[in-house]
């Protein structure tokens, strides 16, 4: 029996993670070129709800036209692979668990500010962007005047939400596995160790606090001691936050890693966001400084609640 979940689990962590790599590819569709007296242009072709649809992108270019063809065979490869794992889920007897009228709600709140989310926590980490710019990375993949980390960057992050918002990666745990996953993805492209557990030392900047090398077992105790204490879901979501945080689990990523994994468990228990606004940066990093040298957490906790905790109601 164990074994037959771990190959759910497994099989369901790669089917997200193919949809949320289809998620990012703008223009899904075939493309087609067509002509008038005034030049040619650009549109993709494909089929919604039974319909075939024709969507303007552009003036024609060769380089635009070659960046439609790869987006198409890139998502048809990646449909092609996700049929392959739904067909693997029925051989082992998986079915889909219906959500809870709360959580549905909660991950259609969360979709709805998934680009205001993004720019504030591409803010936190200091990428120079602006909520235009943003904007433009997330529904075209490119932008003009940022540099390619940056943009990366901001594409890693919606590929991690677009993850942790599958609704079949939101039924599952919030646990040390899935912080590992989503800390992979937001380190893509710059390390290729970026879900492993850090084994190095490393400093961080503007603070004399040093976090010892993270120890796998008693991290993953820690977590699991945060998820089943006796708190209410919004204390321990902002617990899994500032302790994934200080103990630096990962060489890099880890302020991004722990928001995304905090609003993990947030969702999943229909209790809304946990996102830091732009103008409450500043404050967020004195704060969380002085939690790193030895402030009582109920002091950046009281924050969090207070500025960071976007409720449905």
């Amino acid at each position: 029996m164990d074994n037959k979940l771990e190959t759910i689990k497994s099989l369901l962590q790669d089917k997200a993670d193919l949809q949320a790599r289809l998620n990012l590819i703008p223009y899904d569709g075939s493309p087609e070129v067509k002509e008038n007296s005034s030049g040619k242009y650009l549109y993709i072709r494909k089929r919604v709800n039974g319909k075939l649809t024709s969507t303007y992108v552009d003036v024609y270019s060769d380089n635009l036209y070659q960046l439609l063809l790869r987006n198409a065979r890139e998502a048809r490869e990646l449909k092609k692979s996700i049929r392959k794992i739904d067909k693997q889920l029925a051989e082992v007897g998986y079915s889909p668990t219906e959500l809870s009228a709360d959580v549905v709600m909660n991950l259609d709140f969360a979709r709805a500010n998934m680009k205001s989310n993004i720019y504030d926590q591409a803010v936190l980490e200091g990428v120079a962007t602006t909520f235009p710019q943003t904007e433009e990375i997330l529904e075209k993949g490119i932008v003009n005047g940022m540099t390619a980390d940056d943009v990366q960057k901001i594409l890693n992050l919606k590929h991690s939400w677009e993850f942790i918002l599958d609704q079949d990666v939101i039924q599952a745990e919030t646990d040390y596995h899935l912080l590992c996953h989503v800390a992979k993805l937001v380190n893509e492209g710059f390390f290729s160790y970026g879900g492993k557990i850090r084994s190095v030392p490393v400093t961080i900047g503007g603070t004399s606090y040093v976090p010892p090398i993270p120890i796998e077992s008693m991290v993953i105790e820690n977590i699991n001691e945060i998820r089943s204490s006796d708190k209410v879901d919004i204390d321990k979501a902002i617990e899994l936050c500032m302790y994934c945080m200080k103990t630096q689990v990962f060489v890099d990523g880890n302020k991004r890693a722990s928001v995304i994994f905090a609003n993990h468990y947030l969702i999943s228990h229909g209790q809304g966001l946990l996102v830091i606004p732009e103008k409450d940066v500043p404050e967020f990093k004195k704060l969380l400084v002085a939690y790193y040298e030895g402030e009582d957490i109920n002091v950046i906790a009281t924050f969090l609640k207070e500025k960071c905790w976007k409720r449905m109601d």
